[in-house]
């Protein structure tokens, strides 16, 4: 494949209807997608949660998400780096998502109490790490066992050319987007508009060693109705609410997507709400691939729109998921 690579990566589609392609129910068997998910459950994020794309955390304003029940704020200090904390002022309880910030500290709209890295009485940071691509956040009391110092990242591409984070909310867990993930056998069923002639190569067996628990699964991205791109890429769980697809041959080598599902708060209808985050970060040794970075402005919302569009879907799979074993 790599030397198809080399030449021109597009191949001309020869697909067959969506009603006669090969039925994949037989391989995705529940037993070894629920094993692949116990797997994942017990590899422990160390207490840290994707708050949201670095982005989404601009100089000069505080950014607000309530993760796993609790309200936080992020802001930026002068100097640009991350800090984090509860979202309600000490004083009166006042929102602190839209503080302005002043000399690297929140400041309340309600009296002006200035609220900093350093803390203050009744009001203390939380722990908070920005790795380039993603803002993240650690709680400690919800951590299994120890906390870890950062958070658990698996493959990234050395050289990134282009980095574009979509994010999604459904009704469900975040077990049930990390289920969703591995059962790759989904994929050309569910979304036909963009993947074809998938086959899952090798899947872990139930009783896999943890140097082995991957997927590996060839398939082609679809451009367009008549040409694709064929690839080769590994599906793994870096933690417990993490899976990363890497792309190990084809074009792009080495191009991830990591998708995070960070547990919010239950809705009014008495669901949960998980954020699904997903970063997709693209790299190609092609020598006009580098011309990316000029047009990254343009490209990201693009990337991103077509990520939302695979998850609107998978959405309704995670959240399926979630009725049916929740179901009294």
């Amino acid at each position: 494949m790599n030397e198809l690579r080399r030449v021109n990566p597009l191949r001309r589609l020869h697909r067959p209807r969506w009603a006669e392609q090969q039925p994949t129910w037989a391989d995705a068997t529940p037993g070894l997608i629920g094993a692949a998910m116990g797997r994942a459950q017990n590899r422990s994020p160390g207490g840290w949660f994707v708050l949201a794309a670095s982005r989404e955390i601009r100089p000069g304003r505080a950014f607000g998400r309530v993760v796993a029940g609790r309200e936080l704020v992020a802001w930026r200090d002068d100097d640009g780096a991350l800090h984090a904390g509860p979202g309600a002022c000490p004083h009166l309880g006042a929102a602190l998502c839209d503080a302005p910030v002043h000399d690297g500290q929140l400041v309340c709209r309600w009296h002006g109490m200035a609220l900093g890295p350093a803390g203050r009485p009744g009001w203390q940071p939380v722990p908070a790490h920005d790795d380039g691509v993603l803002a993240w956040v650690r709680l400690d009391d919800l951590a299994d066992g120890r906390p870890a110092d950062a958070p658990v990242l698996g493959p990234r591409p050395a050289g990134r050319d282009l980095a574009a984070v979509a994010t999604v909310i459904g009704r469900c867990e975040p077990e049930d987007v990390i289920a969703n993930r591995l059962d790759p056998w989904h994929g050309v069923w569910f979304h036909p508009y963009s993947f074809t002639a998938l086959r899952v190569l090798s899947a872990p067996p139930i009783d896999c060693p943890p140097a082995e628990d991957r997927f590996l699964v060839e398939v082609t991205f679809t451009v367009g109705r008549r040409f694709g791109v064929p690839v080769r890429a590994e599906f793994s769980c870096p933690d417990a609410r993490t899976i990363t697809m890497e792309i190990v041959d084809g074009e792009g080598t080495g191009s991830v997507v990591e998708t995070h599902a960070t547990p919010l708060r239950t809705g009014q209808d008495g669901l949960p709400r998980t954020a699904v985050i997903e970063a997709v970060l693209a790299h190609s040794d092609r020598p006009g691939f580098g011309h990316a970075r000029r047009v990254a402005g343009a490209l990201r919302p693009l990337v991103a729109v077509a990520a939302r569009r695979l998850w609107r879907d998978d959405i309704a799979y995670a959240e399926r998921r979630y009725a049916l074993r929740t179901r009294s």
